[in-house]
C-alpha cells in the first residue's frame, strides 16, 4: 500500500490499516529513517475511514500494534548484519515510527469523529427547525424524528426557558441541564436544544417528571451558570402538529408573562389562556381601552401613575394598605387617586361590575403597551 493510494470506508479499512502500518514499520526497521509526512497523513485518512466504518479506536490502536511486534521481530536480523549499536538505533526508530503511527491514526479517527458529531448537530437543528416552525411535510418529519428518539405518534408537551445571556451562555445551560437530565432519567423520548436565545425540552405527556426536572434546573442550574429568567409550559397535544402547537403556547406564555411583568418564574400556558383571549380581537381591546381609560390622559402628570394604581389595586385584592405599601404612597393619597380614577372614568373600583371594566381595560392597557405606544 503506498500512500498516493486512498482507501475508502468499508470491511477492508482493518486490513489495509495493517498493511499500512506493517509496510511502513518493516521499512523503518530495515533503514531506521522516520516516518514521512505523507506516510502519516495516509494514517490519517486510514484512521478516519475506520471511524467511518464503524471502528473503535481500540481496535485502530491494536492493528497499528500489531504491525510493530511484526516490525519488532525482524530486529533480530538487524543485529546480526550491523552489530548490537545499530540494533539499539533501529528498534528507536521502531517505537518513533509507532508512536508518530498511532498519534496520525488517532487524529484521523478524532477528525472523522468531530466530523459526524458537527453533521449529527447540524441535521438535529434542522430538525428541530422544521418541527417547531412546521415547515415540512408532517409523514416526512414523523420518520425523522425517529432518528433523534421522537415518536410523534403520542402526545407531547413543550417547554421553553428565557434566558438574559449570550447564546454562548444559553448553550453552556443547555449542555449543564442535559446531562444532569440524562444522570436523572438516562435516554428517554426526550429532545434538548437552544433554539433562538431559549432553552427548549420536548417531552412526551407522560414524562411530566422530566418537564419538572427541567424547570428546575434551567431555574436554579447550580454555581457556574446563568440561570433563566422565567420558564413557560405549552398543553399537550398530538403529533408533529402537536408538538408546534404546545411549542408556540410556551412561547405565548413567555411573551405575556413579558409584557404584563407577572412575577411568576414559572408558568403554564392552561393558566394564562385568558390573554390570547383578550387579545384575539385586538381592534376591540383597543377600542375598550380607549374609551374606558382614554381620560386617565387628562390627568396632571399622565395616565401612567392612575393606570399602575388600577393595576396594584388589583394586585392586592384591593387591600389599601398593601397597595399604597407597593405603590410607595401614603394611604390617604392612594384614596386621592382612586377618586381620580372614578371622576374622570365614570367607573367605581367599589363595584364589582365597574371593577371588572377597569381590571380588563386596564389590562388590555399593558398588552398593547398603552400609554406609552398610541392606540
Amino acid at each position: 500500500m503506498t500512500a498516493g493510494n486512498e482507501p475508502g470506508p468499508g470491511p477492508g479499512v482493518p486490513a489495509e490499516l495493517a498493511a499500512a502500518c506493517t509496510d511502513l514499520l518493516a521499512e523503518v526497521a530495515r533503514t531506521g529513517r522516520l516516518p514521512r509526512r505523507a506516510e502519516l497523513e495516509h494514517l490519517r485518512t486510514l484512521g478516519e475511514h475506520c471511524a467511518e466504518a464503524g471502528y473503535g479506536l481500540r481496535e485502530v490502536v491494536a492493528h497499528g500494534l500489531a504491525a510493530t511486534r511484526c516490525a519488532w521481530r525482524t530486529l533480530p536480523d538487524v543485529a546480526a548484519a550491523t552489530g548490537t549499536g545499530e540494533l539499539r538505533r533501529t528498534g528507536d526508530a521502531v517505537l518513533a515510527a509507532t508512536e508518530a503511527a498511532l498519534a496520525a491514526l488517532g487524529e484521523g479517527h478524532e477528525r472523522a469523529q468531530r466530523l459526524a458529531v458537527r453533521q449529527e448537530e447540524a441535521a438535529r437543528r434542522e430538525f428541530i427547525d422544521d418541527l417547531l416552525h412546521g415547515r415540512t411535510d408532517l409523514g416526512a418529519l414523523a420518520e425523522r424524528a425517529e432518528r433523534f428518539g421522537l415518536r410523534l405518534a403520542g402526545a407531547y408537551v413543550v417547554a421553553a426557558a428565557t434566558a438574559d445571556g449570550p447564546a454562548a451562555d444559553v448553550h453552556q445551560l443547555a449542555g449543564r441541564v442535559e446531562r444532569e437530565l440524562v444522570g436523572r432519567f438516562g435516554e428517554r423520548d426526550v429532545l434538548l436544544t437552544g433554539k433562538d436565545g431559549r432553552l427548549v425540552c420536548i417531552a412526551p405527556e407522560s414524562e411530566r417528571a422530566v418537564l419538572a426536572a427541567f424547570t428546575e434546573l434551567a431555574l436554579r442550574p447550580g454555581a457556574g451558570y446563568r440561570p433563566a429568567r422565567r420558564v413557560a409550559t405549552g398543553r399537550r397535544h398530538s403529533g408533529a402538529s402537536g408538538v408546534l402547537r404546545s411549542y408556540e403556547e410556551a412561547l405565548g406564555a413567555l411573551d405575556y408573562a413579558e409584557r404584563l411583568a407577572l412575577p411568576a418564574q414559572q408558568l403554564k400556558a392552561e393558566e394564562l389562556l385568558v390573554f390570547p383571549v383578550l387579545m384575539r380581537d385586538r381592534a376591540a381591546m383597543a377600542d375598550l381601552v380607549r374609551t374606558v381609560l382614554g381620560p386617565l390622559t387628562e390627568a396632571r402628570g399622565g395616565a401612567r401613575p392612575l393606570l399602575d394604581t388600577i393595576v396594584v389595586q388589583s394586585e392586592t385584592a384591593y387591600v389599601n394598605a398593601e397597595a399604597a405599601r407597593r405603590l410607595g404612597l401614603s394611604v390617604r393619597t392612594l384614596g386621592y387617586r382612586l377618586e381620580r380614577i372614578k371622576a374622570l372614568t365614570g367607573y367605581d373600583p367599589s363595584d364589582a361590575l365597574q371593577r371588572f371594566t377597569l381590571e380588563t381595560a386596564a389590562m388590555g392597557a399593558r398588552l398593547l403597551n398603552w400609554p406609552e405606544q398610541p392606540l
